[in-house]
């Protein structure tokens, strides 16, 4: 059976629309990646099939993480890969995937910079016979039938649990939201999950919330700014900070130190970046949640060939969920993973499934933190 997702249509509580982007790692590398195995049309018996990534100037998770592991799981899979990054240009995002239409790709797969961009990508290559994978990022009112991502409000859900565990016990503690972009869609989602969780500590006046305040491109230095200023028009108080991702948390800690507050307020973050969990470690950011994109990779690939057998079944069998649509009113058979909660004694299990080296996060000021853990 297939679970059933609704994606709610939130955004006025983050004052945004219902357009996508969406948000990752900060920091790539490791050993999850893989090496590049070579080979190309002539060992790819599939054929070439193209990806478009969205950009790497808020996150580098696109060509440390989504680049190489898919390189890697889609020529296991028998195909040509051609991974290309639109690098936050929407028309060079446009004219990528006008190049592979032309090239004859057998499967074009979609991380879009919006909602807008991605649809249009997704119906010029629907009218040229190409089928299209949403990656990531689904394109709200586009025509993809297959989508494949995390599930993004438990992500939410998971920072929210974070924040309120590392709050239990300080009646009418105050929190400051810091959320994603208001034109990313996936923020939406993260800031429904934080709510499912906080809205009734809210209600209860167990918590006090001072502000929730969306980022614009998901820019850290902007993030940073509209913290302080929160923070100061608040007389220098806060318990807890909501930051939607690793980078945004950083922003958030460098404004703590300032005022020699880092260490004593949680902040949350996303990603599982070598920068979070260090400062998970040094104790300024209280959890991150880690996200598998090995796994979101290799789905993608056992869909991207099933469709390009013409096996609908076995993709499926892969898509075993499905996600409604509310802009396009439909619905979309999906692949939503599981994200985790990664607090200090977790950390050790992303340097173990290899998304990150002991060498990045272990630094000499953090030896003994990675000792006491047995991190190596």
């Amino acid at each position: 059976m297939r679970r059933r997702f609704r994606l709610r249509a939130c955004a006025a509580a983050l004052g945004i629309s219902l357009t996508l982007s969406a948000c990752g790692a900060n920091s790539g590398g490791g050993d999850a990646s893989g090496e590049e195995t070579g080979g190309g049309q002539a060992d790819a018996p599939l054929g070439k099939v193209g990806v478009i990534l969205p950009e790497t100037a808020s996150s580098a998770r696109w060509e440390g993480f989504d680049k190489p592991m898919l390189e890697e799981a889609l020529r296991a899979k028998g195909f040509d890969p051609d991974v290309q990054n639109a690098q936050g240009d929407v028309q060079k995002f446009s004219t990528l995937a006008d190049g592979m239409i032309a090239q004859g790709v057998r499967v074009l797969i979609i991380a879009s910079i919006n909602s807008e961009i991605g649809g249009a990508v997704a119906a010029k290559a629907k009218a040229a016979g190409i089928p299209t994978i949403d990656y990531d990022r689904l394109n709200l009112g586009g025509s993809s039938e297959y989508y494949v991502s995390f599930d993004n409000v438990r992500v939410g859900e998971l920072q929210g649990e974070g924040l309120a565990e590392a709050l239990d016990g300080e009646s009418g503690a105050q929190v400051i939201e810091i959320e994603g972009a208001p034109t990313d869609h996936n923020a939406t989602l993260f800031h429904e999950g934080q709510r499912n969780v906080l809205q009734p500590l809210y209600d209860s006046g167990e918590l006090e919330l001072v502000r929730s305040q969306p980022i614009d491109d998901w820019n850290n230095q902007e993030g940073g700014q509209v913290f302080e200023q929160i923070l100061t028009s608040n007389g220098g108080e806060v318990d807890g900070v909501v930051a939607a991702n690793d980078g945004l948390a950083s922003a958030v800690i460098t404004v703590l130190k300032k005022y020699g507050l880092n260490g004593r307020v949680p902040v949350t973050g996303q990603d599982a970046t070598a920068e979070g969990l260090r400062a998970i470690l040094r104790g300024d950011q209280y959890m991150t949640v880690f996200k598998p994109v090995k796994e979101e990779a290799e789905a993608t690939a056992e869909l991207a060939a099933a469709l390009v057998n013409g096996d609908k079944a076995a993709a499926d069998a892969v898509a075993t969920d499905v996600l409604e649509d509310p802009k396009g009113k439909r619905e979309i058979a999906s692949v939503l993973l599981e994200p985790y909660l990664i607090t200090r004694d977790e950390v050790k299990r992303v340097v173990d499934e290899g998304y990150v080296s002991a060498d990045e996060i272990c630094t000499r000021d953090l030896a003994d933190a990675c000792s006491e853990l047995g991190i190596e």
